[in-house]
């Protein structure tokens, strides 16, 4: 086969009529994982930190992550500024049907702004070393993000670019494109896809989810808990590793995946930036790519402040 069709056997609903979906269970499993991992740690490392202590700073920590994924995914990556006239809408879980639905669009980054928050404040509400209680939980959030994008996957959103590799694959809910356009017919005809002049067709693209899942989740975080977890040399240490470790993984894997169609690339220096579903250039940069490399310059700037101020007390 030249390209792979989308499973249609996987629904975002887990039972029909109850609204109970794959993504919110796949974030309850994500919070789930690091937090055992978190307490494995500190039994593991005999730290002195009750459970009561760890179930607080967690909820605290996920309050702040859900709070900074809706803001960022409202008023970041929406364009149609309906969360400026209606903000109460940013955490209102139903359609206008009245349907529950949960939230509809998170963003990672404002998630991990929100959830860093969310941790600052509960530590210096009660004292606690903000800096040790980090470098524990991101030691285990890799692996547990892996599931949010199998999440995503499920949805079946968030797909990459068109591509003809051979593990391409056709979304279902992906835009068509218009067969008027000669880039379109060419890719249909190498891959046998069939199409009408003068209509539309679905290419495949790259399942840019599971690309995510693996090198963002399973990757990173295997790199994380057993070469760099072992080589801590001062409280921030794991912080600052996660922050250029996913900004580098996620800056490169945005290549594959398309922009949001309202957005585009937010900086382009490359000559062509439309379609925007093609890889036409590496100097045209995505909203998520700029948001990583601030990652990557953040991981960077906390790592030399943090080690000064360690061989300063040493």
């Amino acid at each position: 086969m030249l390209y792979i069709n989308y499973p249609l056997w996987l629904k975002p609903v887990i039972i029909p009529g109850l609204p109970v979906h794959w993504y919110g269970l796949m974030y309850l499993i994500a919070f789930g994982i690091t937090y055992i991992l978190f307490r494995y740690q500190v039994k593991k490392e005999n730290l002195k930190i009750d459970d009561e202590e760890i179930t607080n700073f967690f909820f605290w920590t996920i309050l702040g992550l859900i709070i900074g994924a809706r803001v960022f995914s409202a008023f970041i990556y929406d364009t149609t500024g309906l969360y400026l006239h209606k903000p109460w809408l940013i955490f209102w879980p139903f359609d206008e049907h009245m349907k529950l639905v949960g939230l509809q669009g998170m963003s990672y980054h404002g998630g991990l702004a929100g959830a860093v928050t969310g941790a600052l404040l509960y530590s210096m509400k009660k004292k606690l070393n903000f800096l040790k209680f980090v470098d524990l939980t991101v030691a285990g959030i890799p692996l547990g993000y892996t599931f949010g994008r199998l999440g995503n996957f499920i949805n079946g959103e968030l797909w990459g670019r068109v591509t003809t590799a051979k593990w391409g694959m056709i979304f279902p809910h992906a835009p068509r494109f218009s067969t008027s356009y000669e880039w379109v017919r060419k890719i249909a005809d190498s891959l046998g896809i069939p199409y009408v002049k003068g209509g539309s067709v679905n290419l495949p693209r790259h399942p840019s989810q599971l690309y995510e899942a693996f090198f963002e989740g399973i990757f990173l975080w295997i790199i994380i808990w057993f070469f760099f977890r072992k080589r801590k040399k001062f409280d921030g240490f794991m912080l600052s590793v996660y922050l250029m470790g996913y900004g580098t993984i996620r800056f490169f894997i945005e290549y594959f995946r398309e922009p949001d169609l309202d957005i585009g690339f937010p900086l382009h220096f490359g000559k062509e930036v439309y379609p925007s579903a093609l890889f036409l250039s590496p100097l045209n940069f995505s909203t998520g790519q700029i948001l990583s490399f601030l990652m990557i310059v953040s991981g960077i700037l906390s790592y030399l402040l943090l080690r000064k101020r360690s061989l300063d007390k040493a």
